[in-house]
C-alpha cells in the first residue's frame, strides 16, 4: 500500500471513530445524566427535607443519621445480585425496574409518620435503587473503549454535583410549599422530585439499548469499529489472566479499591447529608440554605470535567486519584478550625473539589482489567462495600454531633477515612502502575 493510501485509510479510521464516539454520546449520556440526576437527588434530598422534617417529627441527630444511612445497608445487601442481573436481562429492562420502584418509594417517604416508618423506608429505598449506579459504569463499558471512559464516566457522574446545584434550590425552594393542600413542604419535597424517576424508568425500557450490535442508531461501520476496539481489550485483558467472578470477588485488588472507594464515599454522604444543616446554622432562610449549599458542588462540577479531560490526556490514573483524596482529608480538617461562615464554605468547596475529581477517574481502575461476569460482580461489591460508608459517614458526624453539638468536629473525624484512602492509593498503585492504572 502505497504512503498516501495509508493515509487515507488512517483518516478513514479517524473519522469512523470520531462520529461513533459522538453518535454515543449523543444517545447515550444526556439521558444516563438525567437519570442518575434523579436518582442521586432522591437519594440525598433528606438532607433538605431535615431543615424542617426533624423538628416536626422530633427526630434526634442520631435518629436522623440512623436513617439517612440505613439506606445503604439495603444497598449493600443487594447490590451484586442487582448487577449481576442487569448482565443476564439487558439494561433496558432492569434500570426501568429500578428506577420505577425507587421513584415510587421515594415518594412514599412523603407518608413518615415516625421513627420506625423513616427506617424502614430509607432501608426499602436502598433495596430498589442497587445496581444502578455500578449497572450504568459496566453499561459504559460495553460502548466505549478504555481511553475515552474517564471523560464519559465524568460525563454521566456530573449528575452528581449537578443534582445539588439545581436540586438544593429547589428543594429549598419546596419547602417553601408547607401547608399547601395539607401536605407539609418536606412532603412536597418527596412527592415532586419522585415523579421523574418513575417517568423516566419506563422511557429507559423503550430509550436503552443493551448492545452495540443491536444499535439501530449506528452505521455497519461504526458497529464493526467499535466491535473491534471492544473485542480487542477483552482479549488482552484475558490473555494477561482471565478472571472469573469468584476470583474477581476475592483479588486482592478489588479489597483494596473497596477500601478505597469507602474513604472517598464517607467523605461525599457526610457532606451530602449535612452540609445544609451546617449552612443553615448560618442563620439562612430554607431558600438561601439551598442556593448558598450549591456552591461547592458547582465548583466541584466545573473541576471534575478538567480534571478526568486531564487524566484521559495523560493517561495517568493513580496521582489522579489519590492527589484529590488528600486534598479532601486536608479541607475538612481544616474546616473545624474555622468559624467565619465564608472560610467554611471557601474550605467545604475546596473539599469538593477534592470529591468530584475522584469520582470519575476512580471508575477507570477496576474496569482497566476486568471484563464480563466478572466486571459486573467485582464493580458491585466495590461499589456496594464502598457505599457502607454511605451509613458511616453520616451516621459519625451525627454521633459527634449529639454528643458535642458541633457538626464541625464530626468533619474533622470523618477527614481521617478519604486520607487512609488516598494513601491506600498512592502506596498500592506505585508497584504496579501500569496494570493498576490501566496506562499502557
Amino acid at each position: 500500500m502505497s504512503q498516501s493510501a495509508a493515509g487515507a485509510a488512517s483518516g478513514a479510521r479517524a473519522d469512523i471513530e470520531a462520529s461513533t464516539i459522538r453518535a454515543i454520546s449523543r444517545r447515550l449520556i444526556p439521558f444516563l445524566v438525567l437519570a442518575y440526576f434523579f436518582s442521586y437527588l432522591d437519594r440525598v434530598n433528606l438532607g433538605f427535607a431535615a431543615l424542617t422534617m426533624n423538628a416536626e417529627l422530633k427526630f434526634t441527630p442520631l435518629i436522623f443519621a440512623w436513617g439517612a444511612g440505613i439506606f445503604f445497608i439495603g444497598y449493600f445487601l443487594f447490590e451484586v445480585p442487582s448487577n449481576l442481573a442487569l448482565e443476564r436481562f439487558g439494561a433496558s429492562r432492569w434500570i426501568a425496574r429500578i428506577m420505577v420502584t425507587w421513584g415510587l418509594i421515594s415518594g412514599l417517604m412523603a407518608l413518615v409518620g415516625g421513627e420506625r416508618s423513616f427506617y424502614v423506608l430509607r432501608f426499602l429505598l436502598g433495596v430498589a435503587e442497587a445496581g444502578f449506579f455500578p449497572g450504568i459504569i459496566l453499561y459504559l463499558t460495553y460502548w466505549y473503549p478504555a481511553e475515552y471512559r474517564a471523560r464519559f464516566l465524568a460525563a454521566f457522574a456530573i449528575a452528581v454535583p449537578v443534582s445539588t446545584v439545581i436540586g438544593a434550590p429547589v428543594s429549598g425552594l419546596l419547602l417553601g410549599l408547607d401547608g399547601f393542600i395539607g401536605l407539609k413542604g418536606w412532603q412536597w419535597l418527596f412527592v415532586i422530585e419522585g415523579i421523574p424517576s418513575v417517568l423516566l424508568g419506563v422511557v429507559s425500557w423503550f430509550y436503552l439499548t443493551d448492545r452495540p450490535e443491536h444499535a439501530d442508531w449506528l452505521t455497519s461501520e461504526q458497529k464493526a469499529w467499535l466491535s473491534s476496539q471492544l473485542e480487542a481489550e477483552i482479549a488482552a485483558k484475558q490473555a494477561a489472566k482471565h478472571l472469573t467472578l469468584g476470583e474477581a470477588l476475592a483479588s486482592p485488588k478489588v479489597i483494596a479499591l473497596s477500601l478505597i472507594y469507602f474513604g472517598f464515599v464517607a467523605a461525599l454522604y457526610g457532606m451530602q447529608f449535612w452540609l445544609p444543616q451546617i449552612v443553615k446554622a448560618f442563620g439562612l432562610t430554607n431558600a438561601q440554605t439551598g442556593f448558598v449549599t450549591a456552591i461547592p458542588y458547582l465548583f466541584g462540577t466545573i473541576a471534575m470535567i478538567l480534571w478526568a479531560r486531564h487524566s484521559d490526556a495523560t493517561r495517568e490514573r493513580v496521582m489522579h486519584v489519590g492527589g484529590p483524596l488528600l486534598l479532601t482529608a486536608v479541607a475538612l480538617g481544616a474546616s473545624c478550625q474555622v468559624s467565619d461562615p465564608t472560610m467554611t464554605m471557601v474550605v467545604l468547596t475546596i473539599a469538593a473539589i477534592g470529591v468530584f475529581c475522584t469520582f470519575a477517574v476512580f471508575w477507570t481502575l477496576p474496569t482497566a482489567w476486568l471484563s464480563g461476569t466478572a466486571a459486573a460482580g467485582a464493580i458491585a461489591l466495590i461499589n456496594s462495600i464502598g457505599n457502607l460508608a454511605g451509613f458511616g459517614g453520616p451516621y459519625l458526624i451525627g454521633w459527634v454531633k449529639q454528643t458535642t453539638g458541633n457538626t464541625s468536629t464530626g468533619l474533622l473525624v470523618l477527614a481521617v477515612l478519604p486520607l487512609i484512602a488516598g494513601l491506600l492509593v498512592l502506596l498500592g498503585g506505585h508497584e504496579t502502575k501500569a496494570e493498576f492504572a490501566g496506562v499502557k
